[in-house]
């Protein structure tokens, strides 16, 4: 016998933002919980920028303006942390203490 499952994509309901981490209230009623650390650009941010987010795509996805960062909530489930690299970072906060 099948059995046919269906398995429905993770959606974040809630994001808050803490000095050194990132939480991820999803509509099923799961949290995720992921250090700061493995997100530079998050870790970089300032209280006000790390704030400013927009939750979009369904709940998919976690835009953050001001950063240029964008995190999926399969990624975060999947314990994936930033792909930037080094160089892509310093130019970024290079970038940043121009302004």
């Amino acid at each position: 016998m099948n059995t046919l499952v269906e398995i429905e994509e993770a959606r974040a309901q809630r994001v808050t933002v803490s000095e050194d981490s990132l939480s991820v209230d999803l509509v099923d009623g799961r949290t995720i919980i992921a250090p700061l650390a493995w997100y530079p650009r998050l870790w970089y941010g300032t209280p006000q920028e790390r704030t400013n987010l927009e939750i979009i795509a369904d709940g998919a996805i976690i835009h953050w303006h001001d950063l240029d960062e964008d995190l999926s909530v399969s990624g975060l489930l999947a314990g994936r942390h930033s792909g930037e690299t080094q160089q892509s970072l310093s130019k970024w906060l290079a970038e940043r203490s121009k302004r």
